[in-house]
């Protein structure tokens, strides 16, 4: 989100990932939040589609080790797409793909939206 470490409340922990610092933000920030999914190919069964936990984004942000029972509370639904589909989802939600059983492109563009601004000097990082 920001170049550089700061310490802002219910901000963290800190990662880089590909050279880039990132933060966790508080969950009252993402339940603001949606993420838009194009589909550039089909996502099929085979292929890993996008698992969901539909209505976890309810339970707030979900412990670890409390993950299985939520999931277990909600069931599991797969977001098989074909080209040019768009999934629009509460960014919060619990989600994972597994791997694929039959690899082939599934490429997507994926983007999140925020409804305000961060506090403390960080910023979105924008495209």
């Amino acid at each position: 989100m920001v170049a550089e470490r700061r310490e802002v409340a219910g901000f963290g922990p800190w990662t880089s990932k590909a050279g880039l610092l990132h933060v966790a933000p508080p969950f009252d920030l993402l339940a603001t939040m949606v993420t838009l999914r194009i589909h550039l190919d089909p996502v099929t069964a085979d292929n890993a589609p996008l698992l969901i936990a539909p209505g976890s984004h309810r339970f707030g942000r979900v412990a670890e080790p409390e993950i299985a029972a939520v999931v277990a509370r909600c069931g599991i639904a797969a977001c098989l797409a074909e080209a040019g589909d768009v999934w629009l989802y509460a960014t919060p939600i619990l989600h994972a793909s597994d791997a694929a059983l039959e690899p082939k492109r599934r490429r997507v563009l994926q983007v999140d939206y925020a409804a305000r601004d961060l506090p403390g000097g960080l910023e979105w990082l924008g495209i």
